[in-house]
């Protein structure tokens, strides 16, 4: 039997597609709810050094902050949904090169007061770090 040589196309608009609202310009991304990247994700502070508890903890916390715009989530409590900037000097680990001085570096609490710790991108969310031991920043 031969092998197909048609190469498949990644769909981007169609009767049933459309792109996302949040990979087209967004005017102002504050209006819009986080979306989460795992992309940047440290290796020693990350989803394998969670246990399952932990991880699924993660995942309710990141859908019950998908239900929020980023304006709702800069008003709400540090310790609920809402997050806090972080002081560049309270860090004890190397924060990445493409991470710029001018990039705040905020954390949301993903499991009792344990943080996710990441930098806002138009309306992304880049998570960093899970920093459920408490070593990345001082706390």
């Amino acid at each position: 039997m031969a092998k197909s040589k048609i190469k498949s196309k990644e769909p981007s608009n169609g009767q049933r597609i459309v792109q996302p609202h949040y990979v087209q310009n967004v005017p102002n991304p504050d209006l819009e709810p986080p979306v989460f990247c795992l992309r940047h994700l440290d290796r020693t502070h990350g989803l394998n050094s969670c246990d399952k508890d932990e991880k699924a903890a993660l995942a309710s916390t990141l859908h019950k902050l998908s239900q929020l715009t980023w304006s709702q989530l800069r008003l709400a409590p540090r310790h609920g949904v809402g997050y806090e900037i972080i002081d560049r000097s309270s860090f004890r680990v190397v924060i990445p090169q493409h991470i710029t001085e001018d990039v705040n570096l905020i954390a949301f609490r993903f499991i009792g007061k344990a943080p996710m710790v990441g930098y806002k991108d138009e309306a992304i969310f880049r998570i960093v770090w899970l920093d459920r031991s408490f070593e990345v920043y001082n706390h």
